[in-house]
């Protein structure tokens, strides 16, 4: 099996790319090529035991996805994106990106022809969903997104279940939640600060919380989300049915529940280290997202998650990323 990974050197790819090769088989097959792309050269694994070629690509371009299709990967993960805040601060970007290199994508590989059907699995996003909604969303409920970026992930989800509709690839749209807590560095997601807010107290610096501790949403560790793009990668999609897109499992908590849970791990020297600074942009985004869920067709599915409390989620960040230790 070849397996092609866009948006490779992201937190996610680069997990996705780790799990995938120590496990060595997609399902109940083997994995014997893997191809990992991004706008920057992704690291090359050491010592792979199958052959895995890097690509550097602007995903957008119009001819970048040729090249990678004419291989006939036969399951595609597509990653590639930028994130909610950057493709609400620059338009044109987030469209060309968002929306138009997943067009590229599905073209090419409607190009190829010759009953050639790879599964496709998109990382969508709960940012479909705008409010006014309910206390939970159920697996029912309508895309009203407030977001550019909500926006261009619900016109992918589309089209993915039309070109899988008239049996183009076979697709899979996977709504993460906000994956938290999130390991490097502060990028521009709007939904930044719930994994800063853990992430940097943990490695002694402070952090900056823009909202109100009762803002209240939807997370799910890095670990849970690889398990997510697995499962959707060797499950048996006809059990789906027509409705290709899936909100997957998480962990609604507040932010002030975040911050309790941080205060039971790590304790109070660690909390001291987040500074309440609001930001009216931030806090405006926010008021329009999505807090809780209810997921029974994931489920049913057998979509699972790694945790069961926030506390969950900040000990996997101390044993996947800090090699069990923080600075207390």
């Amino acid at each position: 099996m070849h397996v092609l990974i866009l948006g490779a050197a992201g937190m996610v790819g680069r997990k996705l790319t780790d799990r995938l090769l120590r496990d060595g088989r997609l399902g109940k097959q083997d994995i014997t090529k893997m191809t990992l792309q991004d706008v920057v050269e992704p690291v090359k694994p050491a010592n792979a035991s199958i052959p895995v070629k890097v690509v550097a690509s602007d995903f957008a371009d119009a001819g970048a996805a040729a090249p990678l299709i004419a291989e006939r990967p036969d399951v595609i993960f597509h990653l590639a994106a930028i994130v909610s805040g950057e493709a609400e601060a620059n338009f044109d970007k987030g469209y060309r990106i968002n929306l138009d290199g997943t067009r590229y994508l599905i073209d090419a590989i409607r190009a190829v022809g010759g009953g050639y059907k790879p599964r496709l699995v998109f990382t969508s996003s709960i940012a479909v969903f705008g409010a006014p909604f309910p206390e939970k969303i159920g697996d029912e409920f309508f895309h009203t997104p407030l977001t550019s970026y909500g926006t261009q992930k619900s016109i992918c989800e589309l089209l993915i279940n039309d070109y899988t509709r008239k049996g183009l690839f076979d697709g899979i749209s996977i709504r993460l939640p906000t994956i938290c807590v999130r390991p490097g560095r502060p990028n521009k997601a709007a939904s930044g600060f719930f994994s800063n807010i853990m992430r940097e107290p943990l490695a002694g610096e402070e952090a900056i919380l823009p909202v109100s501790e009762d803002v209240r949403h939807w997370h799910a560790s890095p670990r849970s989300a690889v398990g997510f793009l697995v499962h959707a990668g060797t499950m048996d999609l006809n059990a789906i049915g027509p409705r290709r897109n899936l909100s997957m499992p998480g962990l609604s908590a507040t932010v002030g529940e975040q911050i309790a849970a941080l205060d039971r791990v790590a304790g109070k020297n660690v909390t001291a280290r987040i500074k309440r600074v609001p930001d009216q942009t931030i806090i405006g985004i926010v008021s329009g997202w999505p807090r809780d869920f209810v997921t029974e067709r994931a489920l049913k599915l057998g979509f699972t998650t790694a945790e069961k409390t926030f506390d969950d989620i900040i000990r996997i960040h101390i044993e996947d990323e800090l090699g069990g230790k923080f600075a207390a």
